[in-house]
């Protein structure tokens, strides 16, 4: 049955994840609800968007995890995401910006996991301030949340590196880390040889941060490849409601300019929060910031993109694109046409049933033989 994407600029999903299973501490779970009660639909709303709030999955709470030293929680961990994935999924289906709120940085996963179940390649903007290289092999302390790239680039923990069943998750060359100055000698190592894209501090401060931000931004979907934006907000010097704050970072002024930059992209795709800890934020100052700081980036996406939009009522909405057959991204020149969606319209990838005379057997194969092909190429 056909089913189509219509997307629309001032939409918003809004998603919970309550998790701190990946962490090492409790009170990551309590992010999603301490965010509502700061006010945050009702911010995004009197900026002009229409916020539909899905909801919380199911909690997953840190839980000392003395079996597993190297991998501690995983099965937390796996928990938090299969719930998270398939409404992922619906944000996306619905035409709205899924806006995912969470305690873990491992979300991540299932929000690009959902995102792959309409696009072939999606790009990463992980603005953080720890690498998140570590395996099993390297880590210390055991937390997953320590190993978060490492599994979407597909040599993590096996467990999550088999949460997407054709690994890598990102190619390694579609992934910025922006923000970054923690990082250890064994991911060091890995970025010694790694295509991955990084923006350090120091960088960020010399070249600017609107400046870093647009040059992350067309390094990861110059191709024209939807993108995530994952904001951990310990990238914030001296923000204090996190588990691990630190000086010496972004300061709120080069995080917010940053920020603008990324939600303003007509290829956002989804934006991710983690790590606040509300047990840290006594007074509610940090979610107050942290609303404030995605109410105006949003702000200035929704200004943005209605600038943009073409006064061709027929034509479609900015950033539309459409989805190929396959489901998995859009057509290229090997795969067969399909029907023309209506204006401001784009397939989904549920299975599209065309007439038996829009595509013979021989162009069926053609056309699955290219996507082989395609799936199957190496990392640039």
């Amino acid at each position: 049955m056909a089913a189509k994407i219509v997307r629309q600029p001032n939409k918003i999903a809004l998603l919970g994840s309550p998790t701190s299973a990946a962490a090492m501490s409790l009170g990551h779970e309590g992010a999603p609800a301490a965010l509502r009660a700061a006010g945050l639909v009702e911010r995004l709303q009197s900026i002009g968007y229409e916020v539909t709030d899905l909801g919380d999955d199911p909690p997953q709470v840190f839980r000392a995890d003395t079996e597993s030293p190297r991998a501690r929680n995983i099965s937390g961990v796996l928990a938090s995401l299969e719930s998270l994935k398939p409404r992922v999924e619906q944000a996306v289906k619905s035409s709205a910006l899924p806006l995912i709120l969470t305690g873990d940085c491992s979300m991540i996963l299932a929000t690009v996991a959902g995102l792959r179940r309409y696009f072939r390649h999606v790009g990463l903007i992980y603005m953080d301030r720890d690498a998140d290289l570590h395996t099993p092999a390297t880590t210390s302390s055991g937390s997953l949340d320590g190993m978060v790239i490492s599994h979407v680039a597909g040599r993590g923990a096996a467990e999550l590196v088999r949460f997407w069943g054709e690994p890598p998750l990102v190619r390694e060359p579609d992934i910025a880390l922006f923000g970054t100055d923690r990082i250890d000698p064994p991911e060091e190592e890995v970025l010694r040889t790694s295509p991955l894209r990084r923006y350090l501090v120091h960088e960020i401060k010399r070249m600017g941060p609107a400046a870093a931000a647009q040059a992350a931004v067309d390094r990861v979907h110059g191709k024209g490849y939807e993108c995530v934006l994952h904001f951990d907000v310990d990238v914030i010097a001296d923000f204090p409601a996190t588990d691990y704050p630190g000086t010496g970072g972004l300061t709120l002024d080069e995080v917010r300019e940053a920020l603008n930059v990324f939600a303003r992209q007509p290829h956002l795709a989804a934006i991710e929060v983690a790590a606040y800890n509300p047990l840290k934020d006594s007074n509610g100052s940090g979610a107050k910031l942290i609303v404030n700081l995605l109410a105006d980036a949003l702000g200035k996406r929704l200004e943005t993109l209605k600038a943009k939009a073409p006064s061709d009522e027929s034509a479609p909405p900015v950033g539309e694109q459409s989805i190929s057959e396959s489901g998995r991204g859009p057509q290229s020149a090997e795969e067969p046409a399909l029907p023309a969606p209506a204006p401001g319209e784009a397939w989904s990838s549920d299975d599209l049933d065309l007439p038996s005379e829009s595509l013979s057997e021989s162009e069926s194969d053609d056309a699955q033989s290219a996507e082989s092909g395609e799936t199957g190429d190496p990392q640039a």
